[in-house]
């Protein structure tokens, strides 16, 4: 079971830690719903629904079985799925889609896609509520977003949430689960870094 970590009122002394989050009661986070394509009734038509609706996700969760399982296998438990928008992927740029792509890089996609599936439902409330959830990949620290202001200065909370500073769009029940389409990649930035690393001998 996924574990949803309360928002704290003070700073945790590590690096890793979530940052403080007022826990206090708030207006509840209830993004759009759109309806994207006709809802699905079971897991293998909600396989469907990503398939067709998030072409650029199915890449990337190709490249890991256990999140793909947790998906088609998950007619008892459920699952949450974080979406990236087509733009999304688009914005990576033409290197780091190929970087995805290349078979050299398969642990380091491997556990970016591992960052974007819960192997439970997780409703747009509870993201709202909590301050980071436990995906199939590890933690990912979620905070509510930000709308104004100049450099993150003078704004404010609009009602939103971030994971990892990718910004929940919408969410759509489907199936047994729920799908979050998010304007960027969840997993952690530095996985980049680990991008091109191991390499064949004699490949150029």
């Amino acid at each position: 079971m996924a574990r949803l970590f309360l928002a704290t009122f003070a700073m945790l002394a590590t690096s890793e830690a979530f940052q403080s989050i007022n826990n206090a009661k708030l207006s509840t986070f209830r993004p759009p719903v759109v309806v994207l394509r006709e809802a699905a009734e079971n897991n293998s038509e909600a396989n469907d629904f990503i398939t067709q609706n998030y072409p650029g996700l199915v890449t990337l969760l190709l490249k890991n079985d256990a999140a793909w399982k947790a998906i088609n296998e998950s007619s008892g438990t459920g699952f949450t799925i974080f979406a990236p928008t087509s733009e999304a992927f688009d914005a990576l740029g033409e290197k780091k889609l190929e970087q995805i792509q290349d078979p050299r890089n398969l642990e380091t996609a491997e556990k970016m896609a591992s960052f974007h599936v819960i192997n439970e439902p997780v409703s747009a409330d509870a993201l709202f509520n909590s301050g980071g959830v436990n995906t199939l990949g590890g933690l990912i620290e979620i905070e509510r977003s930000i709308s104004g202001g100049i450099f993150g200065i003078g704004g404010k909370e609009d009602g939103g949430v971030t994971l990892n500073g990718a910004k929940v769009i919408r969410s759509k029940e489907v199936a047994n689960g729920v799908v979050h389409e998010v304007d960027n990649l969840v997993s952690p930035s530095i996985l980049w870094r680990f991008m091109d690393q191991l390499r064949i001998p004699g490949s150029q």
